[in-house]
């Protein structure tokens, strides 16, 4: 069992999605929970009344300064979750827009970038662990995704590279790679497809169950357990590596 009591985590884009399945399994584990998003999400979030709400965009010009001053608010900090990002519309090469890739890059790689810089001398004293949100996309590639592809690869180069840089701190730094997840996003985005002409949800779905060995897709609550463990001290001698959670997809 895993045991985070006296422990703080602090969770970027914890108020919904993968990163609020994360925050509450953390809680369930015993740590404190700090959840970072932006300010409009936690005005219509039910967030726990015993977690720390942190509004802030990482892509705003003052989020650096602002983030560094609410971590020195904490009394402490052992675990970082840097989960907040976005998907971006699907196009081919000749369609990318660059204001679109500029603003997918902001939040999906600087400002992962910006949340463990600004965490790293507190993880540093308590000898904590992070945890990068990547995605299959971060070892494997896709038609149509060169936007998020190119994200998660850069998130992924960011964890191997941190794993040694704060590793001489004691510090332990992995990524999480989750694949489809039937979160309230991808089903928007696949009946979106589906309005387009697209397969039908039902048979998007199967398809994309088919592609696993457990004919399953993972789920946020398989997530979060694997976050739960490379932040506990369960998973003490692994950094730098990236943890597959996609059911075993071909």
């Amino acid at each position: 069992m895993i045991d985070l009591t006296g422990k703080t985590a602090l969770i970027t884009g914890g108020a919904r999605g993968l990163g609020r399945a994360i925050a509450t399994a953390l809680a369930g584990a015993g740590a404190r929970i700090c959840v970072l998003d932006l300010p409009e999400t936690l005005a219509t979030a039910e967030v726990p009344a015993e977690w720390t709400v942190l509004p802030l965009d990482l892509t705003a010009p003052e989020a650096d300064a602002s983030l560094r001053e609410a971590l020195a608010g904490l009394d402490r900090l052992d675990i970082l979750i840097a989960n907040a990002g976005r998907v971006p519309p699907w196009r081919r090469i000749a369609a990318l827009d660059m204001e679109e890739w500029d603003a997918v890059f902001a939040l999906n790689v600087r400002g992962v970038a910006l949340t463990l810089s600004a965490a790293a001398p507190h993880l540093k004293a308590t000898q904590g662990a992070a945890v990068l949100m990547a995605s299959i996309n971060g070892y494997k590639a896709h038609a149509d995704q060169a936007l998020y592809t190119a994200t998660k690869h850069a998130v992924l180069g960011l964890t191997r590279a941190a794993a040694l840089d704060m590793g001489r701190d004691g510090v332990r730094v992995n990524a999480l790679a989750p694949g489809p997840i039937l979160t309230e996003a991808l089903c928007g985005r696949i009946d979106a497809r589906a309005a387009q002409g697209g397969p039908s949800a039902d048979q998007a779905i199967a398809t994309l169950r088919a592609e696993t060995a457990l004919n399953r897709l993972a789920t946020e609550t398989d997530v979060a357990n694997a976050a739960c463990f490379l932040a506990s001290p369960l998973a003490a001698g692994i950094t730098g590596v990236c943890l597959p959670v996609e059911a075993g997809m071909t």
